[in-house]
Parts: structure tokens; sequence; C-alpha cells
């Protein structure tokens, strides 16, 4: 995967871009990361890259034809260009693996009080994470990158871990322990010490299924259960052991 972020600071993506599986990822060639910097397209010496908003108003706006210059010089007939926005679909798990399949990603990061609207028919898609207001788009850009990259096959190394992970079907992530099986009175879960896999197996999705209904039950609307799902289901509801 190729991916091109347009930002005016492209430093805030070094340290970010260069830790854990990201750096990892890179140094294995399974994605290409490079940070175009908006400024270097502004035709005058002062590098200009916003102007004061037509029809008046607070705050400045990222001019249209420098924009337009910086993302037209890495756009191919196979990107895909995404603009990181509070007024944009929310970024769920789903999105992430759809991104995740494309082969070239243009993420534009705005930053002043908006972009110039004409620059939205350059735009495939926009995305937010989440209904609040930040000083600019490079730090959901970062959130983006990250939970695209770790999706890639190979970058993990096991390929059923991210399969398991919150939200990568509609349930939360069950609880996860490791040594000591003791600390400070509080107790592993015994079924996780049995070695007996079909039973760790179905507390698990018991205890997804329960934590699920607890923290986020709006994932659990409109979904179609299967028999084992209906059944633990019932065990939570009357709250017996299994």
């Amino acid at each position: 995967m190729k991916i091109d972020i347009l930002t005016l600071f492209p430093e805030m993506f070094v340290s970010p871009l260069g830790e854990s599986i990201i750096k990892r990822a890179r140094e294995r060639k399974l994605v290409n990361i490079a940070t175009i910097n908006i400024r270097d397209f502004a035709y005058d010496k002062h590098q200009q890259v916003d102007d004061y908003p037509f029809g008046g108003g607070a705050g400045m706006v990222m001019k249209a034809d420098v924009v337009a210059e910086a993302m037209e010089s890495v756009k191919k007939p196979d990107s895909w260009t995404i603009f990181m926005s509070p007024q944009g679909k929310p970024l769920k798990q789903n999105i992430v693996a759809q991104l995740a399949k494309r082969e070239h990603l243009i993420i534009l990061c705005g930053h002043y009080e908006g972009i110039d609207e004409r620059i939205m028919r350059l735009v495939d898609e926009e995305i937010s994470i989440g209904d609040y207001i930040l000083t600019g788009g490079e730090i959901p850009a970062m959130v983006l990158i990250d939970a695209a990259i770790r999706l890639l096959p190979g970058v993990l190394g096991g390929e059923q871990s991210p399969l398991e992970e919150s939200f990568a079907g509609f349930l939360l992530e069950y609880p996860q322990y490791t040594r000591p099986a003791s600390y400070k009175e509080h107790e592993v879960p015994q079924v996780l010490l049995s070695g007996h896999h079909e039973n760790i197996r179905r507390w698990r999705k018991k205890q997804s299924l329960l934590r699920t209904l607890l923290k986020r039950p709006d994932l659990l609307l409109d979904r179609d259960w299967d028999q084992e799902e209906t059944s633990l289901i019932k065990e939570i509801l009357f709250n017996r052991e299994k």
C-alpha cells in the first residue's frame, strides 16, 4: 500500500510513523508512507496557503489552487482521496477494512477554519474520528493510518489476531489475562487455565457478548443471532455460569 499525506505540518508525522508496528511495516516494505508539504505548492515568496473567506467571517480558509496542486502532484488512476473532516462519516472498523484494501490512499489534512469548497470535487471520501473539533487533520490522519496498516496482510504476523479484536465483527473483544495467575487475590478465570480449547472459545464468546451488552449495546441492535449466540445470551440473562 502507498499512503501520501498532504499536510502543512509534515514534522508531526515523523515520530508516530517511525515507531512500533508501523515502523516494522515500513521496514518490511508492506507500506510506503510519504508526507507532502502543502506549503511547497504555494505561488508567492511567503508560501501563503490560506486567505480570508469571501463573505467575511472569522479565521482563514485554505486556498483551492494550492491544495489542488498538492493533490494532483501525487494523484494516480488508482488513488483514493480522503479528507479528514468533522463533517465526514464516522470512522468504523468496516471502513478501515475497506481502506486497507486500497492500493493508494491520499489523506488531506485540513487546518485553520476550513478548506475552499472547490477542493471537494477532488475528494472521494470525508472521514471523521469523532464529534469534536481538533486543530487540524493531522491527528485524525494518524488514527486512520494506524488502524488501516495493522490490517494489511503480514503486518501483525498472525492472520487471526485482527479478526478477534473489538469491532472486527460486531462484538467487543473478550477480557485478556497473563501471568501471574493470582494477583492481589484476583484470580485468572479457571477456564483459561484448563487447556480445554472449546470451553475457552465458548467462554470468550460469552464474555464478548456480555461486554458488548454492558458497554456498547448499540452494536447489538438489528443483528441476526446464530444458535450459539442465542444460547449464550440466554445464559447471560439468566446469570448462569458455563
